[in-house]
């Protein structure tokens, strides 16, 4: 697949997406058009799916007749295997085809009808509705909940609604997803390519659901290092599932995917965005909780951990975190006003023996002192699993302009008497109002932490005395030189320009005075 069809894609996909825009806010409108999206990809894959277990008797399933009882039996058998294999059923009536071409019908038939929003809603209903009871439950429940097709946001009345879906629906129905061709995953790079658009529109609220690419990209690299398959990969606050799909772009496999979201849209938007990049249902585990107060994965370790959690959150910090397996050896918690540390030490526990663990944090969990100070000390004497610190630009983040880091964590280090600290809040571009890295700055981050390599400015590999000498301070100044020297300046030199100066006004003034006597008038000095 060319990269000028997937691009083509992207802008047709967005272009729809502002079809809704003078309606609703960005977050609004996103939760529509990806949930569109979504329904007719499941519509197309179920269509492919049914086809190629029709070929046999020559027959199309858009073309079974569902009143038939020769209907019947092919709909029953197909459905047992479509629920086996893609974990839900669409009928014929109910792919995104016939919707979207009965919604924009020209018909003027007696009792035809282009109204479809109530059909529209009751065949959503019933994508989830057909895996009640099998092992796919979990991951379509309550999956389209967020697109509510009463809301007066789509419209003042019912035709305005309808007219408006009825619209998206066919400008989508024109584009072809091309989901034949298995070995591209154009639709899911276009769906991350409109998340991230969304993204960049929604502020603060960006930052709950949204990690920049690039940033995905370096923490992807970091923990598959020396790797070709990771058995699991969990993000404990994995937002729309980016992070953990961008690590899968890094190695050949990826058996298991595991994930907690506390936003409830979010979460929905995660599971979606798993079944769209083609993640069987069986192999991604995605909860709806808050990850510090009520974990759901207790009982599993990891062999890869990302995640770019809510920087310097609240959390409850109860005293009875202290009997808790995550946080008792520590002595302490983390304050009640920064879960930052919490985040780690959950993330920490989760950690197989041969994994490696990257999270985005805010700089100030470098040199916060107090409990926070207690909890990094230990992770690095105690336990020695800090492996590196990479600091990031600033403005990198959208809804924030704070400069970021990202801590590597290993329980079994190869390099176990240092850390290496990568000063990398220099190199980058600036677009508009926000930076970004390019791919240049990444292949130098993940370059200098693989080779763990010393370079002049940019990075240093510090002993644990030295960690120890700093008090456990890990700012990244104290460790990687950044200092200019000033050019130094040549006294004589600047007096000698000065009285060249003085030399050339005095000559200015006469040629002023000369010209005020030609003039007859008053010299000005």
């Amino acid at each position: 697949m060319s990269e000028n069809h997937k691009r083509q894609l992207e802008q047709q996909l967005w272009n729809i997406a502002n079809t809704l825009r003078g309606k609703m806010d960005a977050d609004e409108f996103r939760d529509y058009i990806l949930g569109f999206i979504f329904y007719k990809y499941l519509s197309e894959k179920m269509e492919l799916y049914a086809n190629k277990i029709l070929a046999e008797d020559g027959v199309k399933y858009a073309d079974i007749n569902e009143s038939t009882a020769e209907g019947q039996e092919y709909l029953e058998a197909i459905k047992e295997e479509a629920l086996a294999s893609l974990g839900y059923f669409l009928k014929p009536t109910e792919l995104f085809k016939e919707l979207a071409r009965k919604g924009n019908s020209n018909s003027k038939e007696e009792g035809a009808s282009n109204f479809i929003l109530d059909e529209l809603m009751q065949v959503l209903k019933h994508i989830e509705q057909s895996t009640m009871g099998t092992e796919s439950e979990d991951d379509f429940n309550k999956l389209f909940e967020d697109l509510d097709l009463t809301s007066t946001k789509l419209g003042r009345t019912e035709a305005a609604k309808n007219d408006l879906i009825a619209k998206v629906l066919g400008h989508l129905d024109k584009i072809d997803f091309k989901l034949e061709d298995t070995e591209a995953d154009v639709l899911g790079d276009a769906y991350e390519y409109l998340i991230g658009q969304f993204a960049s529109g929604a502020g603060k609220k960006a930052g709950e659901f949204y990690t920049p690419q690039e940033v995905s990209k370096v923490l992807a690299k970091l923990v598959t290092t020396g790797k070709t398959k990771l058995k699991s990969v969990y993000d404990p606050t994995c937002g729309s599932g980016s992070l953990l799909l961008r690590v899968a772009k890094e190695v050949d496999e990826v058996s298991n995917f595991y994930g907690q979201e506390l936003n409830r849209t979010t979460y929905n938007l995660a599971r979606m965005n798993m079944i769209l990049h083609d993640v069987h249902f069986q192999k991604f585990d995605i909860r709806q909780e808050d990850t510090l107060e009520h974990p759901q994965h207790l009982e599993h370790r990891f062999e890869a951990i990302v995640a770019n959690p809510p920087f310097s959150a609240n959390w409850s910090a109860s005293p009875l975190h202290l009997s808790d397996d995550r946080f008792s050896q520590y002595g302490k918690l983390a304050p009640s006003s920064k879960a930052d540390f919490a985040f780690v030490q959950h993330m920490v526990h989760h950690l197989a023996e041969n994994g490696t663990m990257a999270v985005v944090l805010p700089h100030g969990v470098l040199f916060r002192g107090g409990a926070e100070g207690h909890i990094r000390q230990y992770l690095i004497e105690d336990r020695n699993y800090l492996d590196a610190v990479i600091g990031l630009p600033a403005n990198i983040f959208y809804g924030t302009s704070i400069p970021t880091c990202i801590l590597v964590f290993k329980k079994c280090r190869e390099q176990n008497d240092n850390i290496l600290f990568i000063d990398a809040s220099q190199h980058y571009e600036k677009a508009k109002t926000q930076c970004y890295l390019r791919d240049s700055d990444i292949d130098k981050i993940i370059t200098t932490y693989r080779e763990r390599k010393p370079e002049p400015k940019y990075s240093h590999v510090a002993s644990l005395q030295e960690i120890r000498d700093n008090d456990y301070n890990l700012n990244i100044p104290r460790f990687v030189d950044t200092f200019e020297e000033e050019v130094a300046i040549d006294l004589n030199e600047v007096a000698a320009a000065l009285a060249q100066l003085e030399d050339e006004m005095q000559s200015t003034d006469q040629t002023i005075a000369a010209f005020c006597d030609e003039l007859g008038i008053a010299k000005p000095f």
